[in-house]
C-alpha cells in the first residue's frame, strides 16, 4: 500500500506526524512525503523542516493521499500545480483523506463537492465556497473520502482507518503503542466547550 502525505509551505506538522505514527505502521505500507519539489519543507512554525522524498511529478497513484492542514492552506489551495496533481491522485485512489484545513485544499480540487466534511471549526464556513457541507464531527466518512477535525483529530482519522484497513485489533494496538488516552488538563477543545474570551482570543490569533 503506498501512501502520500503532502507537504507545502507553513504546514501543520502535528497534522502529517500524528497519522504517521499510525499510518507507516500498516503492514506492507510505503509512506511517503511528498512536495511540489523534493527537498526539506517548512512547517507553519518555521522551526521544522520535513524532508520530502518526493516530488509531485514521481508519485502518480498512491493508494492513500492525505491532505494536512496549516496556514499555508490558501497558497496551496491557489497553487494550479498542487490542486491539479490532487485532482488527479484522488481519481484512483483508494482513500483520499484531509486533517484540518487540509480540507480547504480536497475543496478547491473539486474532491468535496456535494459531500459533507469536517475541517477546523474556525474555516467551517470556507467550505461552503467548495460546495462542500461543514458537519461538526470529529472524523468524517464519505466514501472513499475521510475529512478530520482540527490538527489532534488526525490520530483518530488515522485509527479509524487503520481499522477499516487492518482490522480493529490492530488500530488497537497501535493506539496502545503510542500511549494515546487523552486526559487535558482542561475541557477546553472546542468553541462548544472553551469560554467565549478563549474563542475570541483564537480567532484573533488566526487573523
Amino acid at each position: 500500500m503506498e501512501i502520500a502525505i503532502l507537504l507545502y509551505d507553513r504546514f501543520t506538522a502535528l497534522d502529517c506526524m500524528g497519522p504517521y505514527e499510525i499510518l507507516s505502521r500498516i503492514p506492507g505500507a510505503r509512506l511517503r512525503f511528498v512536495a511540489k519539489k523534493a527537498g526539506p519543507v517548512t512547517a507553519d512554525t518555521g522551526m521544522l523542516s520535513v524532508v520530502a522524498e518526493a516530488s509531485l511529478a514521481d508519485v502518480a497513484a498512491p493508494d492513500i493521499l492525505l491532505i494536512p492542514g496549516g496556514p499555508g492552506d490558501e497558497d496551496a489551495a491557489a497553487d494550479a500545480e498542487i490542486v491539479d496533481w490532487v485532482r488527479r491522485v484522488h481519481e484512483s485512489s483508494k482513500w483520499t483523506i484531509s486533517v484540518c484545513t487540509g480540507a480547504l485544499i480536497l475543496g478547491a480540487a473539486g474532491v468535496l463537492r456535494g459531500l459533507d466534511a469536517t475541517t477546523h471549526w474556525a474555516s467551517a464556513d470556507k467550505l461552503a465556497t467548495f460546495g462542500a457541507h461543514y458537519t461538526e464531527q470529529r472524523v468524517l466518512r464519505c466514501g472513499k473520502v475521510i475529512t478530520a477535525a482540527g490538527v489532534s483529530a488526525g490520530i483518530d482519522m488515522a485509527l479509524t482507518l487503520a481499522a477499516i484497513e487492518v482490522g480493529d485489533d490492530f488500530a488497537k494496538t497501535m493506539q496502545l503503542a503510542i500511549e494515546y488516552d487523552p486526559q487535558p488538563p482542561f475541557d477546553c477543545g472546542s468553541p462548544r466547550k472553551a469560554p467565549p474570551h478563549i474563542v475570541e482570543l483564537l480567532r484573533a490569533m488566526l487573523g
